[in-house]
């Protein structure tokens, strides 16, 4: 957790992409921090000191829902607690906006940032990124969790290794036309969601192509949503570069102005 020496009054919560750890997101949180935000990082169950070690990863039957359901809401809770008078923006990453859809703690979120949020249905990928996406699905999913007892993409040189269920859901997931919601069922809440969400794209992001991140972004239904295609910096965001020290002047500075606006830049 990252305390301001004077409060503003704001929290964030970053809900992070599969895989990656906390630690990524240090820089972007210190910053916010040093703005006056109490901000909370955490890895999700299976990730990291979250109990990733292969050991405990054989024996780790947690899936992505629960990483909403479990995980996010419980970090949310957390961070209400230690500053209940705050307001909270939860910034995602990836899958991070893809789970608030499963958090029963919602009503404490006042608005929600996600960046590079997206359908990672393989047909929806151009090029040879549609191969890749149909292999990773297809291939090395099934049959490294069925070597493994767990998905063993850190030796695969991809990020942290991931639960054996979790890995299978979201492979579920990513061969299904419709994603996420072809699964639809009582703990969906996609639609009870009714906070602001600013949604973000990048250019030369092949993990998240900005129809993808449309899709993400129509499934809030009930939330008013600004989407916005960012190419004022050409490629250089691209998927993981919105939380690099690089756009501190850019990026994190609208991402600020919009927090205490909600207008960007």
């Amino acid at each position: 957790m990252f305390i301001p020496e004077d409060s503003i009054g704001h929290s964030i919560l970053i809900s992070s992409a599969t895989g990656m750890l906390q630690k990524f997101y240090f820089a972007f949180s210190r910053h916010f921090a040093s703005l006056g935000y109490t901000v909370l990082t955490f890895d999700y169950f299976g990730i990291g000191g979250s109990g990733g070690s292969p050991e405990e990863l054989r024996e780790n039957a947690t899936n992505l829902i629960e990483w909403g359901s479990n995980d996010q809401a419980g970090a949310l809770r957390y961070l209400k607690d230690v500053a209940p008078e705050s307001q909270i923006t939860v910034v995602t990453h990836s899958i991070g906006g893809q789970i608030c859809g499963f958090n029963p703690e919602h009503p404490s979120i006042d608005r929600i940032i996600m960046v590079a949020c997206q359908n990672s249905y393989w047909k929806n990928f151009e090029g040879g990124h549609r191969f890749k996406m149909w292999a990773f699905w297809n291939l090395m999913i099934p049959w490294g969790t069925s070597l493994f007892g767990y998905f063993p993409a850190k030796p695969l040189g991809l990020f942290e290794n991931l639960p054996k269920q979790m890995a299978l859901q979201w492979r579920r997931w990513g061969t299904h036309p419709n994603y996420l919601m072809g699964f639809r069922d009582a703990s969906y809440l996609f639609d009870d969601l009714k906070m602001p969400i600013l949604s973000l794209s990048f250019p030369a992001d092949p993990l998240a192509p900005p129809l993808t991140v449309d899709w993400l972004a129509r499934q809030y239904r009930s939330a008013p949503v600004r989407r916005i295609h960012y190419t004022d910096e050409g490629d250089k965001p691209g998927h993981f570069g919105y939380f690099r020290p690089p756009f501190k002047d850019t990026l994190w500075k609208y991402t600020h102005h919009w927090i205490q606006t909600d207008e960007w830049k």
